[in-house]
């Protein structure tokens, strides 16, 4: 599937992971340039409706949740049998994995993790969605030590009232809550119950149930009292402790209620970890015992029995105690008897007799290492990994073992099975480069064992030549051969327009024409303007040339001669009657008349400031003759008069 681009967009990069229903991809999308994670249904359920719904459910329920503690999704789609689901890259870890990194955690850092969890389980239950598989394997942990929980995959709307989907319980065996486990209705407090289990796990190393099936593991969650995480780690402090034990009750009456109400126990055990919780749900049924009531008859009858006995004389009583001890010295006489006959047949005779405990070791190759130690640790039997780099195996898989299939070891023996697992391929760190020449890049990246790929990119900060940034970036870590993408600097963009054509225009139309094209207006010749008229007659650059966004043109206006005898210019001022009638900027526009001609010209076109009148127009007149002048203010006729020579 490497390569292969899904919705025109997302180029499938590497496989990260991979599910029960689906495999997950780190994919690179093209279109908004960042990396993603791709979840593809696996193929053998792409036939199965059923299946397919519960894939869409898992996008529709994640889609309505927007929280930093929950991985975001950003698109759905279907592509010929391929059903997928794009969702927030996450660099980092599962919480298994950190587990597995650490053994132990800390108490803090467990409650600070299952606080994160806890948050993220609060919004999703506020809308009315429950997980239903809250489980290490589903948390993921960044870098900055951010917990993002994933892959809702079974989760469901709350009014659900079953979780068996096609005959199958849902759900991880060994976090999965007791209602769960009978197939029974699950709410909000069945993921409350998961994450006891979670942080159980983070703060002993263990989960509280185990077992050789996951149906034993199944029944041990309805039937079994789990052992109190303070007894096996004593400095667990007894507030984390009782969060614990409340959170994981098999009756849901006695659990936290609601996220909220165990995320306010994990704030309060933070400040003081040795205080007491109680649940708060009713008394302790262990504290009142079941006894018997007598009835009325019977209590007076009893009265009675204690008066005679008063009155008895002391013959009987003496007989009565003698006959009490006789009796007594015989019970402890048999119990110590059957005790040594058991001790010997259990201890002594039944093991001469019965052959040793033996376990048949199965092909474990392909399997995941730590199924596998848990299997063969549960059956006495002594694991040694030994670790290996594989291009071909995915991390923690089997590669090969040193007991061969059918050899049968004794349990409890000193039996061991070395097995060999996979490290997955060597991995390479990716440095810093930003700001190094992209040829000193390219090479280092060679002599790393990796195939670099040089693509040229604008910038406004980084110099022409210099690397801008890498794909996959600093403190990622890739497969020897992979392709890394170095973006070299092209400096700023440079962008080109064409000038457009003035000639004939007035300035308003010119202004206009030349914001379109991303350029400005530059001088206006000639500099005195009495004698032009605003109609332009040149311009520089020429029309059709291209130049640099944001470069300036000059033009020319048409001028007219002015001679005493021909014509001669009249100043007219021209004042606003009420100021207050108009906005800052003003549209003036005035065109004449003259009677020599008899055609209508432009003489003015221009916006000008409130504050700029009164203006002052420079009319000609022609001689012996007259101009007709007509003034437009915002396109209506403010005033209109003649003048004559």
């Amino acid at each position: 599937m490497e390569g292969r681009i899904l919705g025109g967009r997302y180029e499938l990069l590497e496989k990260i992971g991979g599910g029960g229903m689906a495999l997950v991809y780190k994919a690179k999308c093209r279109l908004l340039n960042r990396f993603v994670a791709v979840k593809l249904l696996r193929p053998e359920f792409t036939t199965d409706e059923e299946f397919v719904k519960r894939f869409r459910v898992e996008a529709q329920a994640a889609a309505s949740l927007s929280h930093p503690n929950i991985v975001s999704i950003y698109d759905v789609g279907q592509e010929d049998d391929l059903h997928y689901i794009v969702m927030e890259y996450v660099n980092g870890i599962t919480l298994k994995e950190y587990i597995m990194q650490k053994g132990v955690l800390n108490w803090k850092e467990a409650v600070n993790i299952v606080i994160q969890i806890c948050s993220a389980i609060e919004h999703a239950h506020k809308n009315h969605i429950v997980h239903r598989d809250i489980k290490p394997h589903n948390i993921l942990l960044t870098k900055d030590g951010v917990a993002k929980v994933t892959d809702f995959g079974i989760a469901r709307a709350v009014t659900s009232s079953t979780i068996t989907v096609a005959g199958n319980a849902i759900g991880s065996v060994h976090y999965f809550s007791p209602e769960q486990a009978r197939g029974g209705f699950s709410d909000e407090k069945s993921d409350l119950y998961s994450l006891g289990i979670v942080l159980y796990e983070l703060v002993t190393g263990r989960v509280p149930f185990n077992g050789e099936s996951p149906v034993a593991v199944a029944l041990k969650h309805i039937q079994d009292i789990p052992q109190e995480p303070i007894n096996l780690k004593p400095d667990i402090p007894q507030g984390v402790n009782d969060i614990i034990m409340i959170a994981i009750e098999k009756d849901q009456k006695n659990r936290y209620q609601s996220a909220t109400e165990m995320l306010e126990d994990l704030y309060k055990v933070l400040k003081n970890p040795d205080m007491e919780i109680n649940s708060g749900n009713g008394e302790n049924v262990y504290d009142s015992p079941t006894v018997r009531m007598p009835s009325i008859g019977e209590k007076k009858a009893f009265v009675e029995d204690k008066e005679s006995e008063k009155t008895g004389d002391n013959t009987m009583k003496k007989k009565k105690r003698k006959d009490k001890t006789t009796t007594v010295l015989a019970i402890l006489t048999s119990v110590v008897v059957i005790a040594l006959i058991t001790f010997m047949i259990g201890y002594i005779i039944w093991p001469a007799l019965t052959p040793p405990d033996e376990y048949v070791v199965k092909d474990y190759t392909g399997m995941n290492y730590y199924q596998v130690k848990a299997e063969l640790e549960n059956n006495k039997i002594a694991v040694e990994p030994k670790r290996v780099n594989d291009e071909k195996m995915d991390k923690d898989l089997v590669i090969s073992q040193d007991v061969p299939p059918g050899t049968k070891l004794v349990r409890g023996g000193y039996s061991k099975v070395v097995l060999t697992v996979s490290d997955g391929p060597v991995l390479v760190e990716i440095e810093d480069f930003a700001n190094m020449d992209y040829r000193a890049v390219e090479k280092k990246i060679e002599d790393l064992g990796l195939k670099p790929e040089v693509v040229e990119e604008y910038s406004d900060d980084v110099p022409v030549g210099l690397v801008i940034r890498t794909e996959p970036g600093e403190g990622e870590k890739v497969k020897l051969g992979k392709k890394i993408w170095i973006y070299k600097s092209l400096g700023p963009e440079i962008k080109m327009t064409k000038v457009p054509d003035l000639i004939g225009k007035t300035r308003a139309e010119a202004i206009n024409l030349l914001e379109e094209s991303k350029l400005t207006l530059g001088k206006i010749y000639p500099e005195d303007k009495t004698n032009t008229v605003d109609r332009i007659v040149k311009q520089e650059p020429k029309a059709g040339e291209s130049i640099n966004e944001g470069k300036s043109v000059d033009i020319y206006l048409e001028e007219f001669e002015v001679t005493e005898q021909k014509e001669k210019i009249v100043k007219r001022t021209i004042a606003l009657t009420d100021p207050d009638m108009y906005v800052e900027f003003i549209s003036v526009s005035v065109t004449i008349i003259r009677s020599d001609t008899g055609e209508e010209e432009q003489l003015y076109d221009e916006i000008k400031r409130k504050t700029d009148f009164p203006l002052t127009l420079s009319i000609p007149v022609p001689k012996d003759g007259s101009t007709h002048v007509k003034v437009y203010l915002n396109s209506e006729l403010f005033t209109e008069f003649t003048e004559e020579y």
